[in-house]
């Protein structure tokens, strides 16, 4: 995988996080709740580490 599809990827799952935090606000989530905050925070750092990695794409 080349660091143009990298980069397109990572476009693609930030403009997607955003549904990651309606459904958190969601009251009915139950113990789904952690899950769902255990992936916002894995999904921020591999943004993270990505704009680390590739400092330019930023």
């Amino acid at each position: 995988m080349d660091a143009q599809t990298i980069r397109e990827k990572i476009s693609l799952i930030e403009s997607q996080r955003e549904y990651l935090v309606q459904l958190l606000e969601q009251p009915d989530l139950g113990t789904l709740r952690i899950d769902v905050n255990q992936a916002l925070e894995e999904l921020d750092d591999l943004i993270d580490e990505f704009r680390r990695t590739f400092p330019e794409a930023s």
